[in-house]
């Protein structure tokens, strides 16, 4: 049974992506990287949480400690832990699926702390019906780490994918009816930067250097 959300409507869930190793990054996990005075998962949260009802974190079991501690003050979230570490983020992607009711649900990286929450209420409208919207940019692949997704359907073609051990993430678009939202589309809502993702430390502090001069700016 659905249940219903704060508007009437099915209830919409976002999903943060926060299990991976980040080899790039350092030892640090950098989901809790201070960014700009504020954890980076917290960032994503807070962006996802005015349009939807609830809010799941997929990561390894050691990080919840960490987690917790970002989102301490912060709104509600509940946790996906892998059950097993290291396959990759479509297995991510199916376990924090696999945590909420929802009919659909936005999935968003914990390194995409410029996520728009304008584009991403738009891609849960283009989704309606379908079993996903997925943004394509121009100069880019589909980009499945801010996407909606209808919940079962999703679950169900990830856990195909991997069964056939097919690891790319794209690989479960061959088994769903979607819609693609091009970059024409996205920039209606949002700028390019809504897409930008922190791998390294270097990233990490130009994205810190946007974030205080925003600030400053204000």
């Amino acid at each position: 049974m659905v249940r219903q959300g704060r508007d009437g409507d099915d209830v919409r869930a976002g999903v943060v992506l926060a299990g991976g190793h980040s080899t790039r990054f350092g030892d640090e996990d950098k989901s809790v990287a201070p960014l700009a005075g504020t954890p980076m998962i917290r960032r994503v949260v807070d962006r996802l949480e005015p349009i939807v009802d609830d809010i799941v974190v997929n990561c390894r079991s050691e990080q919840v400690p960490r987690i917790e501690a970002a989102l301490e003050g912060g709104p509600d979230a509940s946790f996906a832990i892998d059950p097993v570490d290291d396959r990759g983020p479509m297995a991510g992607i199916s376990t924090g699926l696999r945590e909420t009711t929802a009919s659909y649900a936005a999935v968003v990286a914990c390194d995409m702390p410029f996520v728009d929450p304008a584009l991403v209420d738009h891609l849960f409208e283009r989704a309606d019906g379908r079993d996903a919207a997925v943004p394509r940019l121009e100069d880019r692949w589909y980009q499945t780490t801010q996407a909606v997704y209808r919940v079962d359907a999703m679950i169900d073609a990830c856990e195909r994918a991997l069964a056939r051990d097919e690891r790319r993430i794209v690989a479960p678009l061959d088994d769903l009816e979607f819609v693609v939202v091009d970059e024409e589309e996205v920039r209606a809502h949002a700028p390019l930067e809504a897409f930008e993702n922190v791998n390294t430390r270097e990233e990490l502090a130009e994205a810190r250097e946007r974030l205080e001069t925003a600030r400053d700016d204000e």
